[in-house]
């Protein structure tokens, strides 16, 4: 029998603690918002369907995703058609946020053991904002995982993958990464 109503049978159950664990997953945690912040900011600048999903967002829309404790922490906001990493994330006031309530439970998304709906679901992620922008955002997110994953990976972080052809997936991981390394090289003062 099932105790514990907002836990189903099987959920893997997050690791935290001040242990080694814990600083590994912190660190990992970070890296990935980093790492993700720049992937989505390179798919909005060469994908289509996000551009499309960027565009019916409101001006001067930002969102971040953060960890309860305050960090780790990305912080996006629309710029043009498309998104731009905030750097500095305490000058700007997201109009929606992401917050996972525990590093443990970020790690669960953010390696892929666990969708972001399912997280949703167990009360691990909540969203502070307009519900609409968050499935704009979201379908963003998803979209960009789809391209940039390989589909066995993407698969298990997606509550369904999208139909993308293999060679428009290929096409389009190439110049997302391509964008990618560019912005990382560009000396941008932002």
């Amino acid at each position: 029998m099932n105790r514990n109503p907002h836990k189903s049978i099987g959920d893997p159950a997050p690791v935290a603690g001040p242990g080694p664990s814990y600083s590994v997953q912190r660190r990992y945690v970070a890296f990935m918002m980093w790492l993700i912040a720049r992937l989505l900011q390179a798919a909005s600048a060469v994908d289509r369907t996000i551009r499309s999903d960027v565009a019916d967002l409101p001006e001067g829309f930002s969102f971040c995703m953060r960890v309860r404790s305050g960090t780790p922490v990305l912080t996006m906001k629309k710029s043009g058609d498309g998104l731009a990493v905030v750097r500095r994330s305490s000058e700007i006031r997201p109009t929606l946020a992401f917050e996972f309530k525990h590093v443990a439970h970020a790690f669960l998304v953010l390696s892929f053991q666990e969708s972001t709906p399912r997280a949703f679901a167990n009360d691990r992620l909540s969203i502070d904002g307009e519900f609409t922008n968050a499935m704009k955002v979201l379908r963003c997110l998803n979209r960009m995982q789809a391209l940039v994953l390989p589909r066995f990976v993407a698969g298990r972080a997606l509550k369904e993958y999208p139909a993308i052809g293999l060679a428009e997936k290929l096409a389009l991981a190439a110049r997302i990464y391509g964008r990618f390394v560019i912005d990382l090289f560009r000396r941008d003062s932002s």
